[in-house]
């Protein structure tokens, strides 16, 4: 039966005389590292030092209990001494790969060093294979250990830099804002608050890659169930062109600029011009809140502009629903052309003839108030915010 281990072929007496020559191990395996991997070519000092030292120590004495022997790699707390060194990896900046090179140094040092005094001891020629494939197997495990590690540190650091950037974003969005407050949260994202900003909302479903599409300088966390985005204004014509660009298919919703300590603000009308684009009052992707002002202002208050609806368009409510709609689009036409019949036949692709027709039921219908500025206002306002004759006419 083969073995379930690599070290359980080899005799179990020879880890008594690797021991011997264990403490040279250990100096030349941190000489050779210091040596050959750039990154640990420093003195070792400090914690550094211990560290690297230690990890030395714990793996070529764990390896020795190894041979004859069908234990794991490494016991429990063995390996955490390996996930911490890829952890501590993540925390100074470097490289996995640097760790991992010291390992690949450490396990050709030390496999020079047992080859050479198992050879001594009378482990025969062909006993050399094994003991190179216990060695290089080993090193593997110490090399996974490490690798979970460091991305367990990439991992907590991601969820410690995210919840940072909804602090942060919370701190924005509170009435009054706290600039010192601000100022002192900001650094720890790496984020610098501008003078002016415009927030972005954007569905969490399609908020992958925002960063690159909003590029370094955006705040970007979590706000309820969408992502919010802080982005630095004022932007010309260009930037904002390269934004719709960006953004494009990310159904995001754009607020207008406001200063920093408002940016609550351009959050709010974002938001709300976001409602409207899920109603399919407004249809742009993506959506520039700044750009529809108007239709904002309308439905602001759904009850207020259902009531001008409903008093307003009530005249319509006595003739059927297929002239009701026709009607309606007549009347729209009529007031956004200041009642220039043939304009408004263009529009409408009919005959001014049909025109004059459809607006003598009109005045039938409506009386004076079609001559009436406020109320010509009202009306257009009404017709305006009625995306279909049909939600109109349930409001009647």
């Amino acid at each position: 039966m083969a073995a379930s281990m690599p070290w359980e072929a080899l005799p179990a007496g020879m880890a008594a005389g690797l021991r011997r020559h264990l403490s040279a191990v250990v100096d030349d395996t941190i000489a050779t590292i210091g040596r050959e991997v750039a990154a640990y070519a420093r003195p070792l000092e400090g914690a550094f030092g211990t560290g690297l030292r230690r990890g030395v120590e714990v793996a070529l004495g764990r390896f020795l209990t190894l041979p004859g022997t069908d234990l794991p790699a490494l016991g429990e707390a063995d390996r955490d001494v390996y996930v911490q060194l890829g952890r501590g990896e993540m925390r100074a900046g470097r490289s996995l790969e640097v760790l991992l090179q010291a390992y690949r140094v450490g396990a050709r040092v030390a496999f020079r060093h047992f080859a050479l005094s198992a050879r001594e001891d009378g482990l025969p020629a062909d006993g050399i294979v094994p003991l190179a494939e216990a060695v290089f197997a080993y090193i593997d495990e110490l090399s996974t250990a490490s690798v979970q590690g460091y991305a367990a540190e990439q991992s907590a650091r991601a969820d410690e830099r995210s919840w940072r950037r909804r602090e942060l974003l919370d701190l924005l969005l509170t009435n009054p804002v706290d600039p010192t407050a601000v100022a002192e949260a900001a650094p720890a994202v790496g984020w610098v608050p501008p003078e002016r900003a415009m927030a972005v909302l954007v569905p969490t479903d399609r908020a992958d890659k925002l960063r690159t599409r909003l590029g370094t300088d955006a705040l970007i966390a979590e706000h309820g169930d969408a992502v919010v985005a802080i982005v630095p204004t004022p932007l010309d014509k260009h930037g904002r062109a390269r934004m719709t660009t960006n953004l494009g298919g990310c159904a995001a919703v754009i607020g207008p600029s406001r200063p920093m300590t408002a940016v609550a603000a351009s959050l709010r009308l974002a938001g709300a011009a976001a409602r409207l684009q899920s109603a399919g009052i407004l249809a742009p992707d993506p959506l520039f809140a700044d750009e529809h002002l108007g239709a904002l202002l309308v439905h602001s208050d759904p009850d207020l502009l259902d009531d001008l609806i409903a008093r307003r368009l009530a005249p319509l409510e006595s003739v059927r629903p297929s002239t009701r709609e026709r009607l309606a689009h007549t009347l729209l036409t009529w007031l956004q052309h200041h009642g220039q019949r043939q304009q408004v036949a263009d529009t409408l692709n009919v005959h001014p003839q049909t025109v004059s027709y459809r607006m003598t039921q009109l005045r039938d219908l409506f009386g004076s108030d079609l001559d009436e500025p406020d109320a010509r206002f009202e009306l257009e306002i009404a017709l305006r915010a009625t995306s279909t004759w049909t939600r109109a006419a349930s409001l009647l």
